[in-house]
């Protein structure tokens, strides 16, 4: 009997045990099949979102003119005072064709009299042009001539909850680009101030606004605007305008701009070239056009590689006769549009094609 149960149990144990492990086999296969089916972003480490976002942050610098004081000297006549001021701010590339998103309150001055300074996170620096902006809202867009810029990946703040970990991106204090963390404590807020607004407990201190509110991904969610505070030092209650909400109005904005504006080259010239002037300058009296006296710094010409001492013969096919008809052409064109120079430089012609930024050109006479 006993080794009948035994010849039996023999028998039987293999099926049995080979059983077993092809359900275990299976048991691993489901999970493993689970585990690729969930995002692949689930898995991104905080410090690699930070860093495909930080990038995109830059340091602003604005000088601000207000009125520092006011003086009677009579009965019907008072005297204004104005002083300059520097302020520190953050600001977001949305684009690579130049456009920085920041709050208004980081470059606001007296009579729009902006004037702003931005230095990315590589550390070049470049005069920025504030081209637009929305009071009621507080957003402001500026525009600055660099390649090779790194926009920011626009995440849907719309699929964020309270409790989400993020990150406020920025310059506080003018100690440099950091970074601090937090949650989002709440949503579409009804506070007459903040209407709409993220609220996070992630540090949003001096120099901070402007900058980038992201998630986990490294995705913007909104732009860093306010703290709420009795101290005037953060207490834990910062505020974020949603990124589906500020990127509108920035196209907006933009479009407008573009409509409103004529392109600017930004170089100052002297008079036309003539036989005498061109014997002198070049040792040849044949050459034809506004010789170059300076490029005005951050501006298109920089950009495109325009240098004192080259002569502009021809913009797109017209010919450069005298200023006017420099400004007359570059007019014809918007911000952003393209155009080809001729220019004279070290005994050659050379076409630069140059992309026209922002400014206000004028012939001085």
């Amino acid at each position: 009997m006993k080794k009948i149960l035994k010849n039996t149990y023999q028998f039987l144990a293999w099926p049995v045990f080979s059983g077993i492990l092809i359900a275990l086999l299976l048991i691993q296969y489901e999970v493993i099949s689970e585990l690729r089916r969930l995002p692949q972003n689930n898995a991104i480490p905080f410090s690699t979102a930070i860093k495909k976002a930080a990038p995109s942050v830059v340091s602003i610098n604005a000088t601000s003119v207000n009125i520092g004081s006011i003086e009677r000297t009579a009965q019907d006549k008072v005297n204004l005072y104005l002083k300059e001021t520097e302020s520190l701010g953050s600001g977001v590339i949305i684009s690579p064709r130049g456009f920085i998103l920041t709050k208004l309150h980081v470059v606001a001055t007296l009579f729009d009299a902006f004037d702003a300074e931005v230095t990315l996170s590589d550390g070049r620096r470049t005069k920025a042009t504030v081209i637009a902006w929305d009071e009621p809202n507080d957003l402001a867009v500026l525009h600055i001539n660099l390649d090779d810029l790194n926009s920011i990946s626009i995440g849907d703040e719309k699929l964020s909850d309270v409790g989400d970990i993020v990150f406020a991106i920025g310059y506080p204090r003018n100690i440099g680009q950091s970074v601090s963390q937090g949650i989002i404590s709440a949503l579409d807020l009804s506070d007459p101030k903040n209407i709409g607004a993220i609220q996070t407990d992630a540090a949003i201190n001096p120099g901070n606004s402007g900058g980038a509110l992201i998630n986990r991904f490294g995705e913007l969610i909104g732009i860093n605007s306010s703290i709420l505070s009795e101290s005037g030092n953060f207490e834990g209650i910062g505020f974020a305008t949603p990124a589906h909400f500020a990127i509108d109005s920035m196209n907006a904005m933009i479009a407008e701009a573009i409509e409103g504006n004529h392109g600017y080259l930004g170089v100052v010239t002297g008079e036309a070239l003539d036989q005498r002037s061109s014997q002198l300058f070049f040792g040849r009296d044949d050459i034809r056009g506004m010789l170059v006296e300076s490029v005005d710094s951050g501006s298109a010409a920089e950009r495109a590689g325009i240098y004192p001492g080259d002569v502009i013969t021809k913009v797109g096919r017209t010919l450069a006769l005298d200023e006017r008809n420099i400004m007359q052409e570059i007019r014809k064109k918007k911000p952003t549009e393209d155009v080809t120079l001729e220019v004279y430089r070290t005994g050659n012609i050379i076409k630069v094609p140059i992309t026209l930024g922002f400014g206000q050109a004028f012939v001085i006479e």
